[in-house]
């Protein structure tokens, strides 16, 4: 089922200690990763040999260091590869937006930039959840009508069998929510902006990363199990000894809520907003100094805006990544998308 709304999230006017939440990244290793959740692990850096030579991508230079780096999942290989790439001349768009300070932000401006419903962006919709409960409900009493015309015993005793699936749906939800979710997701995909939304999602995440210079090691848009995965070394010593710094704290705020900006930016309800949010509260959970109600809430309305405006600025840029996507093309393929598309 949705995410209960009883930690404050009614909406961003009144986000406060639990509200500020986001679905790009629990800390997880990424043999344990879960939907929606980026993954960040520890790696050596590795010295990368460069040279010249052709490419069918980008004539005259090499990408061999940049996909043997994304295959062993060496971050700082990858950083180490793109960043040469840079000086290059081929990845333009990598660490372009490298200077991320909040500031204070309101609600009209999110509305200005673009934002639909921004009062509401926080409150978790259930809609998937609804549509997969009356569909249950309304097939198997239709279904026990039915079966009441049987003869005999068959007509009293089937109607009851078929009841009973309601209730055990309900069973489910309230004891092992995690398999009900399953159900919901894939019958979420029925509705026709399903897909649409999981690539412009996790596209978001995966573009806003790159623009701010956080290395991308995978993604997956299967039903269930959407995601995104970075990894940083240093930021991950820091996230899992609480001493995330602002800094950093504000770079993966902006991330983890690309993907909510991006529905926000298209749709009048966002869908995928709420373990977006949960991740950004264990960010801000692990950050010194500790952040108020109020400095919370400001953080999350300005994420919001700062990776919306970055994604309307960069919209060619996000469209391009969308489709390499949703042909399942590799991480490197989704780099050469945007680079080609800038």
């Amino acid at each position: 089922m949705s995410t209960p709304t009883s930690m404050g999230m009614a909406s961003l006017s009144d986000l406060g200690a639990g509200a500020a939440l986001f679905s790009f990244c629990e800390l997880h290793h990424h043999h344990h990763c879960r939907p929606h959740h980026h993954v960040f692990n520890f790696f050596k850096p590795r010295q990368q040999q460069w040279r010249i030579s052709a490419s069918s991508a980008a004539p005259g230079v090499d990408l061999d260091a940049l996909e043997s780096a994304i295959a062993k999942k060496d971050s700082d290989a990858v950083k180490d590869a793109l960043n040469q790439l840079s000086e290059l001349g081929w990845a333009k768009k990598w660490s372009s937006q490298p200077y991320v300070s909040r500031r204070t932000t309101s609600l009209r401006e999110l509305t200005t930039l673009g934002i639909k419903n921004a009062e509401n962006l926080a409150i978790p919709s259930v809609r998937n959840d609804a549509a997969f409960l009356f569909t249950v409900v309304g097939t198997t009493g239709f279904l026990g009508v039915l079966a009441g015309q049987l003869p005999g015993d068959w007509g009293f005793f089937v109607p009851y069998l078929i009841g009973s699936i309601s209730l055990i749906v309900l069973a489910v939800g309230s004891t092992s929510p995690g398999l009900l979710q399953a159900a919901i997701s894939g019958f979420s995909s029925v509705f026709p902006d399903y897909q649409e939304r999981i690539t412009s999602h996790e596209a978001a995440h995966f573009l806003v990363a790159y623009l701010i210079g956080l290395p991308i090691l995978a993604y997956s848009l299967d039903i269930g199990k959407e995601h995104v995965n970075l990894i940083d070394e240093r930021l991950e010593k820091l996230i899992y000894s609480g001493q995330l710094e602002p800094k950093e704290l504000d770079r993966l705020a902006v991330v983890a809520m690309a993907g909510l900006a991006a529905e926000g930016l298209k749709y009048d309800k966002v869908i995928g907003q709420s373990a977006d949010l949960f991740t950004l509260q264990r960010f801000i959970n692990r950050s010194k100094p500790q952040l108020s109600k109020d400095q919370q809430q400001n953080l999350t309305r300005w994420a919001v805006l700062f990776a919306g405006s970055l994604l309307k600025n960069n919209a060619v840029l996000h469209e391009a990544l969308m489709a390499a996507m949703s042909r399942k093309a590799s991480v490197l393929e989704c780099i050469e998308a945007i680079e080609q598309a800038a």
